[in-house]
């Protein structure tokens, strides 16, 4: 399954990041980003609404869920029980990471350091978010970090923007980029889903031109 699933992150190369107040709005949500040429989307555990927008944005669509900000066992449970087909940790959690682990479910932990990155690796894990991004030093962290790592595979979120996802898509060992400048707050709260399809597409093109 964890294979399945990295394997089509990778293949879309993007992961849009969203913050959901209204569950209602995950499938309208979904269908823009889809009309954009995304297939998957991370929501966040950072609203109540984030369970019911996943189960509602996994019955209405058939992009890939993920949960995202995801702390401790509890909502992984919720997540994965709403239809969560992976879940992301800002941080690396050895609890998370093991619960994921017994039920099967694929699991992207943050790491920022060196130090946390070995820690991922002793669990078994051989991809995982680099976070905060862009407040770690960017890209040339990144690369400070792919050069002992070769075999490890970096979902980077946290400030990134459209201008520079070139750069980070640039490294080799880069799966996908996780942002939220395609379905930021203020875009989902107006339902303006012209906007978000317009911005997903732009973004679609640099990750997978034609």
């Amino acid at each position: 399954m964890t294979t399945t699933v990295f394997d089509a992150l990778a293949a879309q190369r993007l992961v849009p990041v969203v913050v959901l107040d209204d569950a209602v709005r995950g499938p309208d949500l979904g269908r823009a980003l889809a009309a954009g040429g995304l297939r998957c989307a991370e929501v966040t555990f950072r609203t109540a609404a984030a369970a019911e927008a996943i189960r509602l944005m996994s019955a209405e669509t058939d992009l890939l869920i993920g949960a995202g900000t995801v702390l401790d066992r509890g909502q992984v449970d919720a997540a994965v029980a709403a239809g969560a087909r992976f879940i992301v940790s800002p941080g690396f959690s050895p609890v998370v990471v093991a619960h994921c682990q017994e039920i099967g479910v694929p699991v992207l932990p943050g790491i920022a350091t060196a130090t946390e990155l070995m820690a991922a690796l002793e669990h078994g894990l051989d991809t995982v978010k680099f976070f905060p991004a862009q407040s770690l030093g960017g890209v040339g962290t990144l690369k400070a970090l792919v050069a002992p790592f070769r075999t490890v595979r970096f979902v980077p979120t946290g400030g990134i923007t459209a201008a520079l996802l070139p750069d980070y898509l640039a490294v080799p060992s880069v799966l996908a980029v996780g942002g939220s400048w395609m379905v930021e707050p203020a875009l989902l709260a107006a339902a303006d889903w012209a906007t978000v399809t317009a911005r997903t597409a732009a973004a679609v093109a640099v990750a997978r031109p034609a």
